[in-house]
């Protein structure tokens, strides 16, 4: 797949095909990606959690939150939840703060996902507390940074241009299909030489 093909898939899913599992060994090679992404400092601070075990998925789905912008959608029903996550884990003996470290390893799992013919979510709304409880982590040298949702994509999603009102948020049209307003190329650069 081409990088612009890549990047244009890899969109932000809400809906899987639950009973697709996935495997632990598939979410080691995503791990993988965001272990060899680029790393300030070459700190290497972010370490991961791996889940894709059907009871221990339903714990961690009951520390999320989907969809800000879809007031009346509490987040995926049973079936359409996802089969994996990964936990990005900030190691704070090594670094105590967060930087963009974890936005270019979550992207490097996310596209890889997607070249795997996952989808998945960035979910930042997390109850950190409960799920540091339900991974028995040492909360002490690590905390929760993100949480990234994966599966088979369930759901239709399109790209559409940013209506003339400016208006960014995502919606969902009576299809179920979900609409993920951009700007255009046009509005983003504001110079060229």
């Amino acid at each position: 797949m081409m990088m612009h093909d890549l990047v244009e898939k890899s969109r932000s899913y809400r809906r899987f095909y639950e009973d697709r599992s996935i495997t632990v060994e598939q979410l080691k090679q995503l791990i993988d990606l965001g272990r060899l992404s680029p790393s300030g400092g070459n700190n290497q601070y972010i370490k991961y959690v791996a889940v894709c075990d059907g009871e221990m998925n339903a714990k961690v789905y009951e520390c999320l939150a989907w969809a800000g912008y879809l007031k009346d959608w509490d987040g995926p029903k049973e079936g359409e939840r996802p089969s994996g996550y990964i936990i990005l884990l900030r190691d704070k003996a090594i670094n105590p703060n967060m930087s963009v470290d974890e936005g270019i390893s979550a992207q490097s799992i996310f596209l890889g996902a997607t070249e795997m013919g996952l989808g998945g979510c960035f979910l930042m709304n997390v109850q950190r507390g409960k799920l540091a409880k339900i991974l028995d982590l040492d909360e002490e040298r690590f905390a929760i940074s993100m949480v990234i949702a994966l599966g088979v994509p369930k759901e239709t999603v399109v790209i559409t241009d940013v209506k003339e009102d400016g208006d960014i948020k995502y919606y969902r049209d009576e299809n179920q299909i979900h609409y993920v307003p951009k700007r255009s190329l046009d509005d983003v650069v504001v110079k060229t030489f």
